[in-house]
């Protein structure tokens, strides 16, 4: 990013709403962790949420030094614990993210030698760096991670950004800042099929070709190595970082992560750990359905991609209905984006225990996404332990982690309501002990009326800050069944206003999201908007990439 497109950056994220990137520690509720006035907690009279999907209700939790030590009823409060009432609140465990690249930034691109040959490109430029760590380029602090621990998650499998071989993976936890956060330095070996552009290995073909090379090179490696430090006579082995970032996955010490998008790189990754013998967990699955048997009868562990494809069906126009060629097109997009919402749910029925990865995702769809899986097959228990139980015994920290017990560490999510009902809101989060607090929004009456209220008019709004408010007025018409809209806002590059349009509106049940953009000198800064409308009231959030969520509220003008 050069240094005009940040000014650019900084100055239109603080003009649009207020400066908010200050430190909002001071606020009426906690999510930095930064309050803990004592290291001991008990919430009481709660419901806990145990794997079976069973709720126990009236039961309390006593927090210690970022362990639980003790769930049950009727536990004995110590004079210096902070007191939690958990009347109507529920408890689950902390959730865990199979593959996250939240708070990780990716490494600056290596100069081009001048003798470059494309054919035999150097190891780091042509993104084969297995001996980088994805911890040497991640923040805690970065408003991602905070965004996710909002959403409920308190450790994740942390990725590193790259090329086919970025690095190693490590496992964090989502605590406070001043706390180190590792749990785990080195998880796996991160693998993609990301070919290299203008050079070798730029195809899929090629990068199968290299990473089967470079394994192979890496055994003969590993066997020279042993036999140097054995025998007298034996040649020194040259030092090689790539091929030794190798040898704790020969003999299975080390998975190698792989990362997945469809049937086809499914079945490469297969195919390689069928070849050579690795163990293999793949990362980022989705439209594999017709490959579940064989993914089953591998054995491999799976985190299934929570992100799922654009609803276009709700946008079709009536009238296209009418067209056969257009009625085969749509019932193939029909088709398809149902097979997507179903894949969890079918995982499910085949006996596969899968983890989720929030790779690619934003925080703020989490719960949508889960929900749409969960109308279309997958149930409330699978879902939750895809969440919680599941990703531990992948990653083999199940003894520490993943359930609520007496002994285990203190990653919690505390809720207003059972976890994946529509009004569910998180109020709390224990991360490593650690409490975070959120704002929660009251339940909303709705109208008596259950009829969808009429999006289209013309808007005021207000973004609200701990610096000030931002305001501004959004304009939304619609055809059919097609909403389109502009959004105007305070000009990034001098005074008055711009105006821009409004992309990937979706107005479902009362339910607003959509996305607009400004233009930085050919670079997009892109804003999110979500929330409830209710009669003439709109009540959401605004959110910005790396910088997090803050109240987003409308009001529709009379007579618009």
């Amino acid at each position: 990013m050069s240094i005009i497109y940040k000014k650019a950056y900084w100055w239109t994220f603080a003009v649009f709403i207020g400066f908010i990137i200050t430190d909002v520690a001071k606020a009426q509720s906690d999510n930095t962790g930064e309050r803990r006035v004592t290291g001991t907690y008990i919430i009481t009279n709660a419901n806990v949420a145990y794997p079976s999907g069973k709720i126990q209700s009236n039961t309390s939790i006593l927090v210690k030094n970022g362990m639980i030590t003790a769930v049950g009823k009727n536990i004995a409060s110590p004079s210096n614990a902070h007191h939690i009432k958990g009347d109507s609140l529920f408890i689950y465990p902390g959730f865990i993210d199979g593959g996250s690249t939240a708070g990780v930034t990716k490494p600056k691109d290596p100069e081009r030698p001048s003798n470059f040959n494309s054919a035999s490109p150097p190891d780091d430029i042509a993104g084969i760096t297995p001996y980088r760590n994805a911890l040497d380029y991640f923040d805690l602090g970065n408003a991602q991670v905070s965004e996710w621990r909002k959403a409920g998650f308190t450790m994740a499998q942390i990725l590193p950004e790259g090329g086919m071989l970025p690095g190693q993976t490590a496992l964090v936890i989502f605590g406070d800042k001043t706390s180190t956060n590792i749990y785990s330095e080195n998880t796996a070996l991160y693998a993609t099929f990301n070919a290299s552009r203008g050079m070798y290995p730029g195809t899929l073909l090629g990068v199968m070709a290299k990473f089967r090379s470079l394994y192979r090179n890496a055994e003969l490696s590993s066997q020279h190595s042993a036999l140097f430090a054995s025998n007298q006579g034996i040649n020194r082995p040259e030092r090689d970082k790539v091929l030794e970032a190798f040898y704790p996955t020969l003999d299975k010490s080390l998975p190698i992560l792989f990362a997945v998008e469809d049937d086809l790189t499914v079945r490469r990754a297969l195919g390689l750990q069928r070849e050579l013998g690795f163990r293999m967990i793949l990362s980022g699955a989705s439209n594999v359905e017709e490959i579940i048997p064989i993914l089953k009868d591998s054995q491999t562990a799976v985190f299934l991609s929570l992100k799922l494809p654009e609803d276009k069906i709700s946008k079709i126009k009536e009238d296209e209905e009418s067209d056969f060629e257009r009625k085969e097109r749509i019932d193939r997009i029909k088709s398809s984006y149902t097979k997507a919402l179903e894949e969890a749910g079918k995982f499910e029925k085949a006996g596969i225990a899968f983890g989720f990865s929030s790779q690619g995702i934003k925080s703020a769809d989490l719960m949508k996404n889960i929900r749409l899986m969960i109308a279309n097959g997958l149930s409330e228990e699978a879902a939750l332990a895809a969440l919680t139980l599941n990703p531990a015994r992948i990653l083999g920290i199940d003894r520490y982690t993943g359930t609520v017990e007496q002994g285990k560490l203190a990653n919690l999510v505390i809720t207003t309501d059972s976890l994946f009902k529509e009004d569910s809101q998180v109020k709390y989060v224990f991360a490593d002990g650690y409490l975070f607090e959120y704002d929660t929004k009251a339940k909303k009456t709705r109208s008596e009326t259950t009829d969808e209220v009429d999006l289209a008019g013309t808007w005021t709004y207000v973004a609200r800050s701990p610096q000030g408010d931002s305001q501004g007025q959004m304009v939304i018409a619609r055809e059919s069944n097609v909403y389109t809209g502009e959004i105007t806002l305070d000009n990034p590059a001098g005074s008055g206003q711009i105006t821009t349009a409004m992309n990937n509106i979706e107005y479902n049940n009362n339910r607003l999201r959509f996305e607009f953009s400004i233009d930085l000198g050919g670079n997009y800064l892109t804003f999110s908007v979500s929330g409830d409308i209710d009669g003439d009231e709109f009540d959401g959030d605004l959110s910005v990439t790396d910088l997090g969520s803050f109240p987003f509220k409308a009001t529709k003008q009379p007579g618009a």
